[in-house]
């Protein structure tokens, strides 16, 4: 009995953070994508390829030559230092990256079958850059680039960022209608050089401040407090 009393009193484990999974996602994708780029470019060097060939050899479906499998590795080590690093970083690196994938995808797209294929491209090549680098885009965008993020999002804009609605600054009292008229009469008075001497420093002073608040405030100082 004693065993069943306690099991019917577990305490209930919190649901997992949102923003704790968006930085998850932004680590291990750019971990994921490096593994499968770097696995690519091993058995491209492991096989011995021509360095420079334009007539590149098949490695996991796909053609390849030493500068390939290179260019390969060398990516794969960035998005692995960029996961380590943290994974804001691993974000941007991997938004980047991914603008590089689909930009050399086009431009071998153009080069295919000419002399100026220094990376052995092939249309499979072609198509993989560009899921790749959509893979990417996608997964360093992953809760980070919308016009609506969540609160729980780590790259909200804090609530000290945002735009403050702007204060009611009419009177709220017959008092401060009256000292707001008598403000008016007073800055009218010292442009026309007919202000009284309490009516100069008064405005003097309402000149130190900025709000409409404040400027009403320091008039109604003048007057002291009520009887």
């Amino acid at each position: 009995m004693a065993l069943l009393h306690r099991s019917s009193h577990r305490t209930p484990q919190p649901p997992a953070d949102p923003g704790h999974r968006v930085l998850a996602v932004h680590r291990l994708g750019a971990v994921a994508v490096a593994l499968v780029i770097a696995t690519f470019g091993v058995l491209g060097l492991a096989g011995g390829l021509d360095f420079f060939s334009t007539e590149g050899e098949r490695v996991l479906g796909l053609s390849s030559n030493g500068l390939l499998s290179t260019i390969s590795l060398v990516t794969a080590a960035v998005l692995l230092a960029a996961a380590v690093r943290g994974p804001r970083i691993a974000s941007t690196v991997m938004i980047v990256v991914g603008v590089l994938f689909l930009v050399s995808a086009l431009a071998n797209l153009a080069v295919l079958r000419t002399s100026l294929n220094v990376l052995a491209f092939e249309f499979a090549n072609v198509v993989f850059s560009i899921v790749a680098g959509l893979v990417l885009l996608l997964l360093g965008a992953y809760g980070r680039l919308s016009g609506n993020l969540p609160p729980d999002s780590p790259y909200a804009r804090a609530e000290d960022d945002a735009v403050d609605e702007p204060l009611d600054e009419r009177p709220a009292t017959p008092a401060e209608a009256a000292a707001e008229l008598a403000m008016r009469d007073a800055e009218v008075a010292v442009v026309q050089r007919t202000a009284t001497g309490d009516q100069r420093r008064r405005v003097e002073a309402m000149a130190r401040v900025r709000t409409r608040v404040e400027r009403r405030q320091v008039w109604m100082s003048f007057d002291g407090p009520p009887a």
